[in-house]
């Protein structure tokens, strides 16, 4: 079964010139071109293509917002970044919108067909300078979040550890001596304070940062 891609670049030398070598690979179906991030959009809705080559910076809509759209719409479908840009302003919102690839337009056409076929096959592929990027990013973020811990309270932090421990409201209020209603206020204020969803992420949370006994 040949790869089915998508090209979408506002540049139609760029574009042309990936048509023409891609179609030279027996694994690759070029099914169609966009020139913009909107048209990138309707013609995934209409192509379903199994990968889209992605440029960044486009008009009418760029490649951050159409892979976000597209990926909401159809999941399924592999998005890989073909851009200029390698600078963390466009690395990180790429990645997080759900691209599966990062690339840089200087790739070596072989090593280009090589990371088509393994974002297909479920890996992952990024540029030495994305991974980077990213890497600086994820650090960054357990930096902050282990800065939020700072602004729990002694009472909150231990609240926090007990709901590690899987325990109820009534069973925590038990071992702290303190009333359901209180402890439903500390549940409040920790998941408001760490940014948290529910009971579960503050459970993984407390792990994740070494609380629980």
């Amino acid at each position: 079964m040949s790869i089915r891609v998508l090209i979408a670049d506002d540049h139609h030398v760029v574009r042309r010139g990936l048509v023409f070598f891609l179609r030279t690979q027996k694994d690759l179906e070029i099914i169609g071109e966009a020139a913009n991030g909107k048209e990138a959009v309707e013609q995934a809705k209409l192509l379903k293509p199994d990968i889209i080559l992605m440029d960044l910076v486009m008009p009418e809509m760029d490649g951050i917002q159409a892979t976000k759209i597209i990926k909401q719409e159809q999941p399924d479908i592999k998005i890989m970044m073909l851009t200029s840009f390698s600078d963390q302003d466009h690395v990180i919102p790429a990645l997080e919108a759900g691209a599966s690839g990062f690339q840089l337009k200087d790739i070596q056409p072989d090593e280009l067909v090589t990371s088509i076929k393994k974002i297909i096959g479920g890996e992952n592929q990024l540029h030495p300078k994305a991974t980077s990027h990213l890497l600086a990013n994820l650090s960054n973020k357990n930096k902050q979040k282990k800065n939020l811990l700072a602004e729990l309270t002694k009472r909150e932090l231990d609240v926090l550890k007990e709901i590690a421990n899987g325990k109820s409201n009534k069973e925590i209020a038990a071992s702290l001596f303190i009333t359901e209603k209180t402890v439903k206020t500390h549940v409040s204020n920790i998941l408001s304070k760490l940014e948290l969803a529910d009971r579960t992420q503050a459970a993984l949370y407390a792990v994740r940062n070494q609380l629980v006994d």
